[in-house]
């Protein structure tokens, strides 16, 4: 579960194919930004989303494409602030993690959070990144090897996982979410900044973790769900299970046995591929459950209440 980005973003590619000029978050210009976001408006009032260009699908939301036509970033759209003091928040929060997650050996995507003011007083936030090209990814690298053969990305992944996990610190260690490049690992996924007090409480501002979902339930996933997905990503054991879990999802099942083995050496009692598919089943039957909620909490809101949706669904996953 991430605020609004690709939490487990299926792709991140370019149209076309084309190896995209290497370019900077800043580079966006503020301007470009503001159309983006009227062009999202747009797509909320009238509930269709054909003129954006969607390159990357996540469990919570969309990445979106900008420009349309040939995409040079990545930008991930929040769920919108009610004030600039509650993005400024959020913004401080999501600079400590890409600083914990360096300290940890970590190299996160170049990455910035940029606000659109709106009229009403509230704020859109994007997470700005560079689109990254497809031979990156490193879901796309490890379904074109065989794993008989072995791949460096396997250990990395992993060990990086276990180089970062502490009661203090999380991460999303998800196959999705990373990059490689000459050996170079790059991280993505930094719109759920996974940081904790000594004493334990999430940094992280939830009500934007909660708030994409139907307010009837928010309450309940506040108190109960959200602590508890969030507590495994800083806890080594379910870090691995989500990452083995995934592999399935994401069609790389006869990866698992060499994952298995490496996540293995960090762990005292041993993971199992039974216990994965467990995992994995649980995991799909979650988040299917929450997206067919809020497809009938936009139903709802369209239909019956007459009012936009406010936020942009993915579609039909596969799990």
């Amino acid at each position: 579960m991430s605020v609004g980005g690709a939490d487990a973003a299926d792709a991140i590619v370019e149209p076309g194919g084309a190896t995209p000029v290497p370019v900077s978050p800043e580079d966006l210009p503020d301007a470009e930004l503001r159309e983006l976001e009227r062009m999202v408006e747009l797509a909320l009032e009238q509930g269709e989303e054909s003129h954006l260009t969607v390159i990357g699908y996540g469990e919570m939301s969309l990445v979106l494409g900008w420009p349309g036509d040939r995409p040079r970033f990545a930008c991930k759209r929040l769920p919108v602030f009610r004030s600039r003091d509650q993005f400024e928040r959020y913004r401080r929060t999501f600079g400590d993690y890409i600083q914990a997650l360096r300290g940890a050996g970590v190299h996160p995507v170049d990455s910035s959070l940029r606000p659109v003011g709106r009229d009403d007083g509230t704020v859109a936030g994007y997470a700005v990144q560079p689109v990254v090209p497809a031979r990156m990814l490193a879901t796309n690298l490890l379904l074109q090897s065989d794993p008989a053969e072995g791949h460096p990305l396997v250990a990395a992944v992993v060990d990086a996982a276990a180089a970062v996990v502490d009661p203090q610190l999380g991460i999303d260690a998800q196959l999705a979410n990373w990059t490689w490049e000459d050996g170079l690992l790059g991280y993505l996924d930094l719109t759920t900044p996974m940081l904790w007090s000594a004493d334990g409480q999430a940094l992280l501002d939830v009500d934007l973790l909660v708030r994409p979902t139907p307010w009837v339930f928010r309450g309940a996933i506040k108190r109960f769900l959200a602590p508890r997905i969030l507590d495994g990503y800083r806890d080594l054991r379910g870090v691995y299970l989500d990452l083995c879990g995934n592999l399935i999802k994401q069609g790389l099942r006869r990866w698992l046995p060499a994952f298995l083995e490496r996540v293995n050496r960090h762990l005292q009692r041993p993971m199992t591929p039974d216990e994965v598919l467990r995992y994995y089943r649980s995991d799909a039957r979650l988040w299917g459950m929450l997206l067919r909620i809020r497809r009938l909490d936009r139903a709802w809101q369209r239909n019956v209440r007459r009012r936009p949706y406010p936020f942009l669904l993915p579609r039909e996953i596969k799990r």
